[in-house]
């Protein structure tokens, strides 16, 4: 007949649990985040869209890059997406892993150490995957020079009322 481990043996697990359980809160919260930015950029090709279809000319090719841009964040940010969930799967993996390891007495540490290391190139993975969204948004976000009427505000400063 199978013997329940002792209490102490359970707490211990618990323990061992806690830092992988922590990871996912986090790894909950970098997902809002994703989440977010991928409803925002969904949102701007929706606008874009409406946008491209009644534009012409400089303004039309403007709304065709951005579009482009728009396309290319939403596929980093899906993929990110993606990695990051893995990451999860493989931490929830590692604390199921943890358990097993320590009720049932089995030797499975390599398989521990493997489930670590690789949820953590996961998410360094999906972090790097994010990284590069935002800075392509950030290298297509710029104010157009005839929107800033720098000439007109340069002006009222030197000729205050």
């Amino acid at each position: 007949m199978f013997d329940l481990p002792a209490v102490s043996t359970i707490a211990q697990t618990i323990q061992l649990a806690i830092a992988p359980v922590f990871l996912l809160a986090g790894i909950g919260a970098i997902l809002n985040v994703l989440a977010g930015r991928l409803s925002r950029v969904v949102d701007r090709s929706r606008v874009l869209e409406q946008l491209h279809a009644n534009s012409e000319g400089e303004e039309h090719q403007r709304y065709v890059r951005e579009l482009r841009i728009v396309d290319r964040r939403m596929r980093l940010a899906n993929a990110a997406i993606a990695l990051i969930v893995a990451s999860a799967i493989v931490v929830c993996s590692l604390v199921a892993l943890l358990f097993i390891t320590q009720l049932a007495g089995l030797a499975f540490r390599v398989a521990v150490a493997v489930a670590f290391v690789l949820g953590m190139v996961l998410l360094v993975a999906g972090l790097v995957l994010f990284l590069i969204e935002i800075n392509l948004a950030l290298s297509y976000l710029y104010v157009r020079e005839e929107l800033l009427e720098r000439e007109e505000r340069n002006w009222r400063r030197t000729h205050p009322k």
